[in-house]
């Protein structure tokens, strides 16, 4: 099974592009608005929590123009270097190939090869997708190359990069924090007490503590707080401010207000001559406090990434050369055989040759119990072994491997924004300039018309206006719900290709399903064959048999199977033909046959009246029967039995608890359909429906306006998978039905559907309390700060206070959305019922 994007345009690339210095909804606005810009750029989605922007590239587009925008805009987008060791080179004009096979990959900024050492480096945008095309462009110029680093370095670059975000950070908090406390005992201890107040200024005399105080100040303000400036006072200059420069404006003009104070009192007013050294310091500290907080509770919501990386192995034990040798994951090849001991976790994916065992893939499916191994069974890298001990072919290595496709689709996922973050969208664009406006308002209204010493109040409560606001919280609120939303998916077996899903989901009415391998196992069983007069049931079975030997669908495997138990021997047939829907054609033995459907006899004129009786009860008993011609006769009919998987009646019954309702669609026909759906919970079957008719149901469905999530499995199901308002894909299923979801189930247990549900419900209803809380929080406490309550009631807002709950906002958006962690599906994966969250 392979997990890739869905298809783009030719020539069109994804680059994950990490940017530092984004620090609030109106810098992602910013950022989107300046790669757009750049030619050649499709679309750009930009996310504060991961800090990432994901750049759609047309075809011969270049990254360094999108590198150089994001600079110009003020922000600081990431870059990395990788070193290839590469094969084939043997002379100046392969340098020349290798380089240009080099630069010509998208988000490749500079290139070099070492012919002597059999290396080429590249400085890169993209991670680790860029890698990967660095990797198969020089595969395909002639020239195997493979990164000359361990598996997983990005996460531990990224991981570096954070570990140093909060050093960083802390180091300027513990600063702060060491120089604002004198300050706060000097100015606020001496207001609360008078003994307090007398003994510092008869030790240190009062001129004494207010130079003491704003060298402290100055310590924090041009310390700690510097990097607001560098932040914040660009922005400014270019007209696009942002929380930084809320924050620079608010605390310079408290601390110049206080320098003028201390040094110049002559130039104020009488009797204005007061310090605020200690509202700009205290600023300073709880804004870095919360920013420390809030990139200590990010760090915490790509955790499921995190720990889908640590699954990857560093090493494997290969048979190379009839002997065994230890080698680093990454010189893996196909076709090489990898030997499993008890333990061990899989380094790649592949399939056993020899030997049992059980393995763990419940770090991958959610499911708990060990799924058995043996020769001819497919097994995933990261998955662990049980007690026995196998060997396996190793069929995908490297970016192919099933866990390297997941790490980026969940990428994908969490750097999506959903429908509801276009408000979002629009209102942070605006938002900080309107901040600055409503603090000049409050300025001038509080100088003009405010009690005296009105132009101290002034400066107060407009300080108090810009440091409250709280752009970050409203950045923060959707994406963080998304990354820990489909972290925690993917930890239930949930694989969401699209974030936009989450939400999409949330709002569906009807789930429609189809029965083979969905509702039912998908491995059906042969259960009768009758035959008419003159043909022996032996040779009918054995020439059935061989037709569908061409065939891939389940029932023709269960007809294979059970001929090959009675000891068959199955010619090879000709003239196959199969139609979807109908059945198949073939000359087997020099002999014409008809195999399938009612409907494919029918129209070529055979009589099927001597089996009505037998398949009206066949149809009763909930199997298929299905029709052989031989030579233009009506031969036979037979009747498979697919079993319903045993968690399917309690997954519908929590989909319809939900309030879904529940329609299955099948090519069955209505009476076999409506004897097997008559034990379980379904409010509508939809039988005898050909593949391309799945799609017209959920346009049926759609029209009376319905929000329909289609689940399916088969090759046949990928158009109304697509067509659906959610598609959700059974793992176990093909690679075509999968990439055509926005949701994979990635094992076949049918109750993840209905958990899927709730968590899509459980995630929206958690951006929905961000979104409230960012929006009621600046919505009432920036009227506040500006002092609309001291008419009525005299209460006014310090700027501390304001730094406070500023800081405590966006803090307490991520530590709500961290809560989504403690998710509990509504049915467990051993199928006994959880409380939901």
């Amino acid at each position: 099974m392979t997990l890739t994007d869905l298809p783009k345009p030719d020539g069109a690339t994804t680059l994950a592009i990490p940017v530092e210095g984004m620090s609030c909804a109106a810098c992602v606005g910013r950022v989107e608005k300046a790669i757009l810009a750049v030619p050649g750029v499709r679309a750009a989605s930009v996310n504060l929590a991961t800090q990432r922007a994901s750049v759609g590239l047309g075809a011969n587009a270049d990254a360094a123009p999108v590198l150089a925008a994001i600079r110009a805009a003020g922000y600081t987008p990431q870059e990395d270097e990788t070193d290839f060791s590469v094969e084939g080179m043997s002379c100046a004009s392969c340098v020349g190939r290798v380089e240009r096979a080099l630069l010509a990959v998208p988000g490749v900024l500079e290139g070099s090869v070492n012919l002597a050492m059999g290396r080429a480096h590249a400085r890169h945008v993209g991670g680790e997708g860029t890698v990967a095309a660095i990797t198969a462009a020089l595969a395909k110029a002639g020239y195997p190359a493979e990164p000359v680093r361990e598996a997983g370095v990005q996460a531990d670059r990224d991981s570096a990069r954070r570990e140093a975000e909060l050093s960083g950070l802390r180091r300027d908090l513990t600063l702060a924090a060491l120089a604002t406390l004198p300050i706060v005992v000097i100015e606020m201890g001496s207001h609360l007490s008078d003994t307090l107040h007398h003994a510092l200024a008869e030790s240190f005399g009062a001129a004494n503590l207010r130079i003491l105080s704003f060298i402290l100040a100055s310590l924090v303000q041009f310390g700690p707080g510097l990097q607001f400036y560098r932040k914040g006072g660009p922005a400014l200059l270019r007209g696009a401010p942002d929380m930084n420069s809320l924050v620079m404006l608010g605390t310079t003009t408290a601390y110049l207000y206080s320098v003028v104070s201390t040094f110049a009192p002559a130039l104020l007013p009488a009797g204005l001559d007061h310090t605020y050294f200690e509202a700009g310091a205290v600023i300073v500290t709880l804004i870095l406090f919360g920013r420390y907080a809030e990139a200590r509770a990010k760090g915490q919501t790509g955790d499921a990434i995190r720990r889908l990386l640590k699954l990857q192995v560093k090493t494997a034990l290969v048979l190379r050369d009839g002997r065994e040798q230890e080698l680093p994951v990454a010189q893996v090849r196909p076709g090489d055989i990898v030997l499993m001991r008890p333990g061990e976790r899989l380094p790649v994916d592949g399939e056993v040759v020899e030997g049992t065992s059980f393995v763990d893939e419940s770090m991958l499916t959610g499911e708990p119990i060990p799924v058995e191994k043996d020769v001819g069974s497919m097994v995933i890298g990261g998955t662990v072994n049980g007690t026995g001990a196998f060997r396996f072919r190793a069929t995908r290595i490297g970016a192919d491997t099933f866990l390297a496709g997941i790490v980026p689709t969940m990428e994908a996922a969490q750097a999506s924004k959903l429908p509801i973050q276009a408000l979002v969208d629009k209102v942070t664009m605006w938002f900080v300039p309107a901040v600055m406006a409503a603090a000049l308002l409050t300025f001038g209204v509080w100088l003009i018309f405010g009690p005296s010493p009105a132009l101290s109040l002034a400066i107060v409560n407009a300080v108090a206006v810009l440091i409250i606001a709280c752009p970050c919280a409203m950045g923060l609120a959707t994406p963080t719900s998304i990354m820990v939303g489909t972290g925690k998916a993917a930890q239930m077996g949930v694989l969401f290709r699209r974030g936009e899903a989450l939400q999409a989901l949330r709002d569906v009415t009807v789930v429609a399903l189809d029965k083979t391998g969905t509702i039912t196992r998908g491995k059906p069983e042969l259960t009768d064959v009758e035959v008419t007069e003159g043909f022996a049931r032996d040779e009918v079975l054995r020439l059935v048999a061989a037709v569908e030997t061409r065939s891939e669908h389940p029932i023709a495997q269960a007809i294979v199977a059970a001929a090959r138990e009675g000891g068959q021997i199955l010619s090879e047939p000709a003239a196959f033909a199969a139609e979807p829907g109908f059945g198949v054609t073939a000359t087997v033995e020099g002999r014409a046959l008809l195999v399938g459907a009612d409907r494919l006899l029918v129209r070529a004129g055979i009589d099927l009246s001597p089996f009505a009786a037998t398949a009206a009860r066949l149809g009763g008993e909930g199997k298929s029967p299905l029709y052989a011609a031989i030579d233009g006769r009506l031969a036979a009919i037979l009747a498979v039995s697919d079993p319903v998987k045993e968690t399917s009646r309690e997954a519908l019954q929590a989909l319809r608890a939900q309030g879904l309702r529940i329609v299955m669609i099948t090519g069955d026909n209505r009476r076999t359909a409506e004897a097997i759906a008559r034990g379980l919970p379904v409010d509508e079957v939809v039988a005898e429906v050909l593949p391309a008719g799945k799609v017209a149901v959920i346009e049926r469905l759609q029209a009376g306006g319905a929000r329909v999530a289609f689940v399916g499995d088969g090759i046949n199901d990928a158009p109304a998978l697509a067509k659906a308002d959610v598609g959700l894909a059974i793992g176990t299923g093909t690679d075509i039905a999968i990439e055509s979801a926005d949701v994979v189930l990635m094992s076949g247990d049918l109750r993840n559907v209905a958990n899927a549900v709730a968590l899509s419900r459980a995630t929206l209803r958690n951006i929905t309390e961000n979104l409230f809380w960012a929006f009621g929080y600046n919505a009432v406490l920036i009227p506040v700060a500006a002092g609309v309550l001291y008419p009525a009631f005299g209460i006014l807002m310090s700027p501390m206070v304001a730094g406070l709950a500023m800081a405590l906002s966006s803090v307490s958006v991520v530590a709500n959305a961290l809560r989504l962690r403690g998710f509990r599906p509504p049915l467990a994966a051993h199928g006994r019922a959880a409380a939901a969250a």
